[in-house]
Parts: C-alpha cells; sequence; structure tokens
C-alpha cells in the first residue's frame, strides 16, 4: 500500500503535490518523494521519513514546472532502510519517464530475468517500482516510428505492459516534453481516481489522479471518475485528455482491506463511501456479536481509534450498549500497522495508546478494532485493558480472520506472522489474552462493503479466503515470496 498523485496544471505544481501527499499520508510512512517537469526538464527529490520532515523549503524551490507526481511509501518490495528504494523511479530514454506505483507485482522473478538478457536493461534496486518503469520504457521506445509521440502509441506501449506484468498496480508517470499517463491493472486492485477543475483565467482544464477521492476534494476538483481496471489516461501539458481500455479482459475487483482498514474514512472509492462500507461493517458485526457474547456480557462498546469508530458505533447503537472512548490516541506516532519490523509496531502500541483507568474498572469491555493480523497491537490492547481494570475483555474484529499472506501491495508475506494462521479462534483469544475473540465473516464483509451499488460484485479477499484473483499465484510462488521476505 502506498499513496500516490499526478497533477497536470496551469500553475506550479510543487506546493499542490506537497499537499496531496500529506492528505495520504496515512497510506505510507517510510519515505516519500515528489518530481515535476519543467518542458522536458525533471527536478526530483524524494527521502526517508514522513512528508512534513521529508522537505525543506530549499527543496521545493528546486521542484519547478507545472505538472508532477508524488508518492508516499510503505514497503511491500525492497528494502525499508535503503533511499534508493524510495519512489518516484527514472528512467532516461525513450524522453524520459519519471514513475510512482501504488501495488505489488507477482512475477519480478521472470521481469528480472527477461529486463537483463532481453530488455538490456539495469535494475539498480530491488523495487518492482523500478522494473515497472523499465517495461513501460522498453514498450513505449518500440512503438514510437516518428517524430511525434500520439496517444495511440501510448495506449499501446501500455496494452504491452499488461501483457508483461502481473499482479497490482495503479501507476502514474510523466513523460519528459508530452505529458502525464495514468493506468491501473486489469483487476482493479489498487484505486485511482481522476478529478478537473477550470484554470484560474477558465480557458483551460487542470487534472489530477490520486490514490483516494480525499484529494480530489481537497484541492477543489471535480471527481470525474475512477480510472478504470485496466484503462489508461493520457494528459498532454495543454490539458488535453485521451482514455482508452488496454486491457483484453478488465475486470472491476478492488481490494476489500481498503475498505477495512488502509482508506480514509472520508473517500469514496469505485463508487463505495469507505466511511459508510464501515458502518455497514458494524452493522453485520453486531449480529454476530449477539449471537456470541451475549448482552449480559457487554457494558460498553469502545473502538481501537480512529479506523473502527464508525463500526463500533453501530456495534453499540445495535446492541443497545453505551458507547465509550477509553483509549486516547496520541496522534503523533504512525499507523502501527504498517511500520516495518515487528518490535517496532509493539513499542509503538503503547506509544500510540493510553487505556484511562476511568473508563475500563470494574467494566465488561467490547473492544472493536478494524481487523487483527499479526496480533501485537491487539494483545498489547488486551493487556492494556486489562492494567486499566477491566472486569472483562471482549475482542471483536470488523473483519474476517487473515490467514493467508497477502501479494497484492500489503505487507503480510508469510503465514508465520499472521496470528490465525494455523490457529483456531479459541487459541487466537488465549494468545491476545481475551475472554471472548470474535470475528466477522467473510460473507458478511462481503455484503457489508458492497451493499448499495451493482457495479462491483466481489472484492479482492486473498488475504482471508487464499483465493488470489489473478490466478497466477502458486504455493510455490507465496514460499518464494516468505523465504524472500523474512531472510
Amino acid at each position: 500500500m502506498c499513496g500516490i498523485v499526478g497533477i497536470v496544471s496551469t500553475e506550479p505544481a510543487n506546493q499542490q503535490i506537497y499537499d496531496s501527499l500529506l492528505l495520504l499520508q496515512h497510506r505510507g510512512q517510510d519515505s516519500t518523494g515528489i518530481a515535476t517537469a519543467n518542458g522536458s526538464m525533471f527536478h526530483m527529490h524524494k527521502a526517508r521519513g514522513q512528508v512534513r520532515e521529508a522537505f525543506r523549503t530549499r527543496d521545493m524551490r528546486s521542484l519547478l514546472g507545472n505538472m508532477g507526481v508524488g508518492h508516499v511509501r510503505y514497503v511491500t518490495k525492497g528494502d525499508a532502510e535503503n533511499e534508493r528504494e524510495s519512489q518516484p523511479f527514472y528512467v532516461n530514454a525513450p524522453y524520459g519517464i519519471i514513475l510512482v506505483h501504488n501495488g505489488n507485482l507477482t512475477n519480478t522473478r521472470e521481469l528480472t530475468e527477461d529486463l537483463f538478457r532481453i530488455d538490456r536493461r539495469h535494475m539498480n534496486s530491488t523495487s518492482d517500482t523500478e522494473m515497472l518503469v523499465n517495461v513501460l520504457a522498453t514498450e513505449l521506445e518500440g512503438q514510437i516510428s516518428g517524430r511525434e509521440l500520439t496517444p495511440d502509441q501510448v495506449f499501446a506501449a501500455v496494452s504491452q505492459v499488461h501483457e508483461r506484468v502481473e499482479g497490482s498496480y495503479a501507476t502514474i508517470a510523466m513523460i519528459a516534453g508530452h505529458g502525464l499517463l495514468a493506468f491501473r491493472d486489469p483487476w482493479g486492485i489498487r484505486p485511482l481516481i481522476l478529478g478537473r477543475r477550470t484554470a484560474a483565467g477558465g480557458d483551460r482544464d487542470e487534472w489530477i489522479v490520486a490514490s483516494e477521492s480525499l484529494v480530489l476534494e481537497a484541492g477543489e476538483y471535480e471527481v470525474v471518475r475512477d480510472v478504470a481496471p485496466g484503462e489508461a489516461v493520457y494528459i498532454t501539458l495543454e490539458g488535453e485528455l485521451y482514455s482508452q481500455q488496454c486491457a483484453r479482459s478488465p475486470r472491476l475487483v478492488p481490494c476489500s482491506f481498503e475498505y477495512v482498514y488502509l482508506a480514509r474514512p472520508d473517500s469514496i472509492m469505485n463508487g463505495i463511501s469507505v466511511y459508510e462500507a464501515r458502518l455497514r461493517l458494524g452493522d453485520r458485526l453486531a449480529d454476530t456479536v449477539a449471537r456470541y457474547a451475549p448482552a449480559g456480557d457487554v457494558d460498553v462498546v469502545m473502538p481501537i481509534p480512529d479506523s473502527s469508530r464508525p463500526a463500533a458505533m453501530n456495534v453499540a447503537q445495535k446492541l443497545g450498549v453505551e458507547y465509550r472512548e477509553g483509549f486516547y490516541k496520541n496522534r503523533y506516532v504512525g499507523r502501527t500497522f504498517i511500520m516495518p519490523g515487528q518490535a517496532q509496531r509493539k513499542r509503538s502500541v503503547r506509544q500510540k495508546l493510553n487505556a484511562m483507568s476511568t473508563e475500563f474498572r470494574g467494566k465488561n469491555v467490547l473492544i472493536i478494532d478494524d481487523s487483527i493480523v499479526r496480533g501485537t497491537t491487539s494483545k498489547e490492547i488486551v493487556d492494556m485493558a486489562r492494567h486499566a481494570g477491566a472486569n472483562k475483555v471482549t475482542f471483536a474484529s470488523a473483519a474476517p480472520p487473515v490467514r493467508y499472506p497477502h501479494v497484492y501491495g500489503i505487507n503480510m508475506p508469510s503465514r508465520k506472522e499472521l496470528v490465525a494462521s494455523g490457529r483456531s479462534i479459541s487459541e487466537i483469544a488465549t494468545l491476545l489474552g481475551a475472554d471472548n475473540l470474535i470475528y466477522q465473516t467473510v460473507d458478511d464483509m462481503k455484503s457489508a462493503i458492497l451493499e448499495g451499488q451493482s457495479t462491483i460484485s466481489d472484492l479482492e479477499m486473498s488475504c482471508f479466503t487464499g483465493e488470489y484473483i489473478t490466478g497466477t499465484v502458486t504455493d510455490e510462488y507465496l514460499a518464494w515470496v516468505e523465504k524472500t521476505q523474512l531472510s
């Protein structure tokens, strides 16, 4: 999971990109980068850390031009400590291309070999994003037949990219001297949204493409639509937009975890409000809680702030139980799930949350979280509730048990890291120290997210079901990922 944005404007793009990345900071905290284009000249700055600490005034002043891309990184491939792994990535031919990418390619072994022996391209990192920009560059070079670059040539190149790469990818690229290109994998696993506004002079359009709709709204852009799965959108420097479907059999199957946890609640993705989806997750979860934890066992319902709050509110309302905020959140600590390293996650839980004893003492508490992945955070939270004086702790997850690796852009590469892998719910409850543990069912999660629309009929739910929609993820591949990611 990462956050990406691209802008074609009539004004300097640097501040607009910076402001957009601040709004996408929840999607990645390891590193960040901005690249701009001033005519045919690129300018780029990237650094480890969060947006506010990565860019100084001198850095912003050097980012010249009215077109730009930005990225916030959460590591799924490559080395979190290596600044070379940070995005954007650049290749100098054809024309010069700078690219940012949200997702995860699943055929990197084959691509590594092909790029070296067939395309004769050198990789200077282990990032699949560097592979992606080089595949795009190779295919674009193969399409150029004259002096001018046409939209048809760009779209033909993207079609070839779809043929060569597998996995999930929402991608934005700048082509020096020509324009901005955005495209999405044929399954639409990771989000990408197109927006437009009228320039100050009223004589042309300005465009934005970003991971979440809240970025568009904050910049006073009109949300045009989601980029379709397999589609490519090409915007010239003059603000002319061209689009074309470039995949042979596209099908929209977005990632369920975006709605459960990853996205901000004030975003709309694929026509579905994230906030309303989380409210519905609470409705479904309340029914399950009522079956497995009689109302007499629950005095208060408490969320783990912030992403589980909508679900917890609806659980409390539907059960007729008091809703209380028992955990105070330190907003200066990042999201523990996306921190690299188990030790850092564990240490950060108590830095981030504090249990208020006045809310817990002597009570039977139902704690709601959006999901349970590694169990590190959940165990610490149960311990905190105990120490704060809770009489009984029931822990409920608005998502089903995460039992399988996720290979499409979320850092869950190994079954060994997943607390639910190979364990029964009672065994997980014992490990977490909870008196009772309740999970959402897969069917309830799916129906809660998809309710009220007819465009999407399925979700990418591989970490819950073990079914990988691209059809190319084998047991051998999963074993390889586990070995290489944990070595």
